[in-house]
Parts: C-alpha cells; structure tokens; sequence
C-alpha cells in the first residue's frame, strides 16, 4: 500500500471494489469499525481521488454490444499536435471502452465494443479512418472473455503488516 494508506483503508477499497453498493454500516462491520469513523475514511479516500467513482458494471452483451474489438493505431506522425488531435476524437466516441498511449509497434490501443461487424466497419471507415492523422488501423476481434475485473489487486493485510519495519523490543525496566 502507499504510505498514505493504511490496513484498514486497504479493508476499506477491497470491500467496496467487491460491493459498491455496501451500506455504511455494512461496510463498518465488514472492516472492523464504528460507522462514524468508517465514513470518515471513507469520505476522506474519495476526497483524495483514491476512490474516483462508484458505477454499476453492465454486461455488454446483455444490452447488445456483442462484439469486442481491439484495435491498433499507428500515426503518420508522432508529434504533439498529432497525438492530441487524436486523443480528442477517440474521447467522442462512446464505443471506445478505453485507449491507451503505447510503446512498441503502434502508437495507440484502443478497446472498442459495438453491437455488430457492419457497425464496427461503420466506426472504422466513416470515422477511425478519417480522424487526421491515422495511417495505419489493425483490429482484433475478440473470440471469448477470458477474465475480466475491475478491482486492483491490493496487497493483502498479511503483505501489508509484513512491509511495515518490525518495532524494537520495550526494554523492561530495572
């Protein structure tokens, strides 16, 4: 855990990445506290933008967005200008899940879910293919969701308290 985050804040972010939804209360009795300074807590990792959001998860082929695409992005040219432009058109569309700046052989990533592969042909030749700048585009399809999570993997209390410097023995007094 970062410095400025403790067990019981550690107890606290793993509780509600498993269950967004937990009461107070609930979230209390889970972490081994009283309501009040739960809250507090609470409140206080929301502040500091360590808890950014609370969303429900929905399942993308349930409300018909079928087919997941990974697409690759190269640039004609990696300049600033370039890489904003860019940046700012993907930022528009709601079917780009994510996109990530890359190191290697394409300059972007981009995860992409539609409903289907005329839609997806839609998005990549009457908008990806247009977006100034884009000289090269290569897709993935998707075939099956091999794992899929949303909480971080948080070090456990045991690695926790095992990080922290071991305390010198109290000396009896004589």
């Amino acid at each position: 855990m970062p410095a400025n985050l403790d067990v019981i804040d550690g107890r606290i972010l793993r509780a509600l990445q498993q269950d967004g939804r937990l009461s107070n209360v609930d979230l209390a009795q889970k972490v081994n506290l009283s309501p009040s300074p739960c809250l507090a807590r609470v409140k206080k990792l929301e502040a500091d933008g360590v808890i950014s959001a609370y969303v429900a998860l929905l399942d993308p082929v349930a409300v018909g967005f079928g087919v997941s695409v990974f697409i690759q992005v190269r640039l004609e040219k990696q300049v600033e200008r370039s890489l904003n432009a860019f940046e700012h058109a993907i930022s528009q569309r709601p079917e780009v899940m994510e996109c990530y700046l890359m190191t290697g052989q394409s300059d972007y990533m981009l995860r992409v879910v539609v409903s289907d592969v005329p839609a997806l042909e839609r998005f990549i030749v009457d908008f990806l293919s247009r977006v100034p700048g884009v000289g090269n585009i290569q897709s993935s399809f998707a075939l099956k969701q091999v794992k899929y999570k949303t909480a971080l993997p948080l070090p456990q209390e045991q690695a926790v308290a095992a990080s922290r410097p071991a305390r010198a023995p109290r000396r009896s007094p004589r």
